[in-house]
């Protein structure tokens, strides 16, 4: 399956690359983007190197094995701006993560980024169930989640950087999403 670059209608999503390392060890060591995030997965405090170890050791090797695709996110006014990561993975119960750099949250740009990567999940990947894993605290994550008319299947303990909470499992299935979509057309076409 080839790995493309995406863009939605203010983002480019671009193949995470190694030069990105830098980019998110600038950016991604903050407590308002990893404080929901699994304590398993993201080491804290952030480690001088943690950037270069997710891109080198983690990310790019789940590319190359076809377990993950992950894009570099950057507003198409300026496309030398590294603002975040999306990634979509073939983990059970976890098949999409993100951040966004604080200076643009709040602008609905994740929630763009996020239908376009699970537009990729279901039509390019062929995949026929998302799930993603959230703390139930996480508000603004479980916004995109609503939006996208995911629905809560199981609810469990989880440690986050933050600290343990309860942790919900979303789900969308293929055929709910092509509703969706569906619906989303005839109200765009009828007005």
């Amino acid at each position: 399956m080839p790995f493309e670059d995406l863009e939605t209608q203010r983002l480019l999503l671009k193949r995470l690359a190694t030069d990105d390392a830098a980019h998110i060890q600038q950016k991604f060591p903050h407590w308002e983007i990893v404080k929901y995030l699994d304590s398993n997965a993201v080491p804290w405090p952030y480690p001088a190197n943690g950037g270069e170890n997710f891109v080198n050791n983690v990310a790019l090797p789940a590319i190359q094995n076809q377990k993950a695709y992950v894009w570099s996110l950057r507003i198409k006014t300026n496309p030398d701006e590294f603002i975040g990561v999306i990634g979509l993975y073939t983990k059970p119960d976890n098949n999409r993560g993100f951040w966004l750099s604080l200076e643009y949250q709040g602008q609905g740009l994740m929630r763009e980024a996020c239908e376009r990567v699970t537009g990729y999940w279901f039509n390019e990947l062929g995949q026929t169930v998302l799930r993603v894993a959230k703390a139930s605290v996480n508000d603004k994550s479980r916004r995109i989640s609503l939006a996208e008319g995911m629905k809560v299947i199981r609810t469990e303990k989880k440690k986050y950087v933050s600290g343990q909470f309860d942790s919900e499992i979303w789900e969308l299935t293929r055929e709910d999403w092509l509703k969706q979509q569906k619906q989303c057309r005839h109200r765009h076409e009828s007005r």
